[in-house]
């Protein structure tokens, strides 16, 4: 007969697949410290024998990393999503600035929609929680923080279409676009009236995600970064006449 004995898991087995899980949804970050031995066994329920078992498991498995005197962290499994040399492409031409937001209108736009759909309640309470904390770095004029909490807000809405996928590839994805390497965040902050309109566009996205409306969110993300690409190629279009002036100018100043 095709029939085995059932055996009962193994408790650090069950700690595995709970913090796999936790790394998967995106609850646990890369670089996020885990409580301590004492603690984490508490919390889960298990010895430590079990627990150093599971995360043992888990290094090797590259998912945490142990350093040495500091505890154990998430490992930076979201690194590895592009390679030094493709991110130094990506710094160096202007193109990849423009099919990176084309990727991102058309993600964001789907991850919007799904939000609006499918988050829970928490999950919208998260999203408007950002954005009035935008606001208030808007009315305090602070553009690195603002900065910061737009991509908080937008990595917000693809937590709650949860699409782990998704979340995973454009979280690797708004890294580069934290460190610069897309574009500097920070540029588009520097004229009030810019400002002004990219909070309230953000208004609009977190309105109708608030009322859910899919379409209305979709159609919201995707005019705010169609907005973003006006203003990104009017600096590239600037960008250019001011090397063409300067060429000219050099070439004025010669004949004289």
């Amino acid at each position: 007969m095709p029939f085995q004995k059932v055996n009962a898991e193994k408790l650090s087995h069950s700690v595995v697949k709970q913090i796999e899980l936790l790394i998967l949804r995106g609850i646990l970050r890369p670089g996020e410290r885990l409580p301590s031995e004492r603690e984490l066994s508490e919390r889960l329920g298990v010895s430590r024998p079990s627990l150093r078992e599971a995360l043992g498991e888990l290094q090797t498995a590259g998912l945490l990393e142990s350093r040495a005197g500091s505890g154990v962290f998430v490992a930076d499994v979201l690194g590895s999503a592009f390679s030094p040399a493709l991110v130094q492409l990506f710094s160096d031409h202007d193109e990849a600035i423009f099919d990176y937001i084309s990727f991102r209108r058309d993600m964001e736009g789907l991850a919007a929609e799904r939000a609006a759909r499918l988050g829970s309640d928490t999950d919208l309470a998260v999203i408007n929680t950002v954005f009035e904390k935008m606001a208030t770095a808007h009315s305090k004029r602070d553009a690195t923080e603002e900065s910061h909490l737009d991509a908080d807000f937008h990595l917000a809405i693809i937590e709650a279409s949860h699409n782990v996928v998704m979340l995973h590839m454009l979280r690797s994805m708004y890294e580069l676009l934290r460190n610069g390497v897309f574009y500097n965040r920070q540029v588009m902050f520097r004229q009030r009236t810019t400002r002004d309109e990219l909070l309230e566009q953000h208004r609009a996205i977190n309105d109708a995600l608030q009322a859910r409306d899919p379409d209305g969110a979709r159609a919201a993300v995707e005019a705010h970064l169609n907005y973003v690409e006006a203003r990104l190629q009017d600096k590239v279009t600037a960008d250019h006449n001011e090397q063409v002036a300067k060429l000219r100018l050099e070439h004025t100043q010669a004949k004289t």
